[in-house]
């Protein structure tokens, strides 16, 4: 006779990120009475990742304060983890997953929230000691042992990563260098004056921003000494932070024969090409009904929304995937709120002084229509603009910039 654990339903879930921590308790609480197992190549259970550039960095958090759920709530819904291993195949004939052990985990129903990892250079020298990328706790470990005061680091690559992590390596009193490719900071998700209001912080909390540059090689012996730069300039460094994107982690999917195109392609109801697969995360293309077009987040917040999906579809609720995307940054004493995606606009409403203070909302138009609101220390501008995208509704530009209309007026 079978015993009643053999006749349970079995859902592993690949990836201990953050739609992991999500997907597993929501799982239970929707009713999923089978066992639930997570999957994951590092050896700490899933932790908040935006941290580990700033409060995780300066030790103002521990390894402990960062965790998602404390592991008390795993163990009351009888979640598994298997931590330090990799998935490695899908047999989906079979239904079973390979890990790097040969071991093989049978499952009825598969989750993937593999996330993405980071885009390496390829350069003379990039093997040096002292050169880091910034994604998970090991590699925060790794930059601490070369931070000291009065030291360089040079970041490469002016996007958000490499901004919070030149905040936070200045407050920790080294000399920072950031050096950007492109003719400005922030160019591929920001209008030209956002870009100019975090190069002005930054150069007077005493950052050194470098745009239209190009790291060409890392010198040294066995430590980097130096970044060389496709002009011949030349930086000294004790330390180099590479922040220059994510690609999705979609190798797994792609040997399965899963559908992918810039992420693994999912439904509305985070359903992979096989249904009994489901994905969430920065690891997924999906599309998104608001923008009307196929999307791929890199945020917290798709992560949490998607795998609710997820965990809601595997229970037999089918509820689609609609969220507003959203975002923020910290650096300094900034708040960065973004609400929406500015893809495709016309014109950008500035409100509030963006060049003499450290507190304004950058609204991006598209005729009447709001598409995306940047609101630096302006909460309230975040949250009514997050209402107005999502509900569409028409916008004065004028209005927008005055501060004494109250934003609320359009909801008339």
């Amino acid at each position: 006779m079978m015993s009643n654990e053999a006749k349970k339903e079995r859902c592993i879930i690949v990836g201990a990120s953050h739609a992991a921590a999500q997907v597993a308790p929501t799982l239970r609480q929707r009713g999923w009475e089978g066992t639930i197992g997570v999957i994951g190549n590092e050896y700490s259970l899933p932790y908040h990742r935006p941290p580990l550039s700033k409060d995780f960095l300066s030790g103002k958090k521990s390894s402990d304060d960062i965790l998602i759920r404390q592991p008390a709530v795993y163990e009351k819904a009888h979640i598994r983890f298997a931590l330090g291993i990799t998935v490695i195949d899908i047999n989906r004939s079979d239904k079973y997953v390979v890990l790097d052990n040969e071991q093989q985990i049978p499952y009825d129903k598969l989750v993937l929230t593999t996330g993405a990892k980071v885009r390496k250079l390829n350069i003379p020298g990039a093997d040096l000691a002292g050169i880091q990328y910034l994604r998970n706790i090991n590699d925060i470990h790794h930059i601490k042992s070369f931070v000291g005061k009065e030291k360089n680091a040079v970041i490469v690559g002016g996007g958000y990563i490499g901004l919070e992590t030149a905040a936070s390596l200045r407050k920790l009193g080294m000399n920072v260098t950031v050096l950007e490719a492109m003719p400005r900071v922030l160019q591929r998700v920001t209008a030209p004056e956002v870009s100019a209001f975090y190069d002005r912080v930054h150069r007077e909390e005493g950052v050194t921003i470098v745009t239209d540059t190009i790291a060409k090689s890392f010198e040294g012996n066995k430590h980097v000494e130096a970044v060389l730069c496709e002009n011949g300039e030349r930086y000294p460094a004790d330390l180099v932070i590479v922040g220059v994107g994510v690609v999705p982690a979609t190798e797994l999917a792609e040997k399965a024969g899963l559908e992918v195109n810039n992420g693994i392609v999912v439904d509305e109801y985070a359903r992979t090409s096989d249904h009994d697969i489901l994905a969430a995360g920065d690891c997924t293309s999906h599309y998104n009904p608001i923008y009307d077009r196929v999307l791929r987040l890199e945020s917290v917040q798709n992560a949490l929304d998607q795998a609710t999906v997820a965990a809601n579809t595997i229970c037999g609720n089918l509820q689609p995937y609609s969220a507003l995307p959203w975002f923020w940054s910290d650096q300094f004493d900034l708040k960065l709120q973004i609400a929406g995606l500015n893809q495709g606009y016309d014109n950008v409403v500035i409100r509030g002084d963006i060049e003499g203070s450290r507190s304004f909302a950058a609204f991006y138009l598209l005729g009447d229509r709001l598409l995306a609101v940047d609101a630096v220390n302006k909460p309230q501008e975040f949250m009514l603009g997050r209402r107005l995208i999502t509900d569409k509704v028409p916008v004065d530009p004028a209005k927008l910039a005055d501060e004494g209309f109250s934003l609320k007026g359009f909801m008339a």
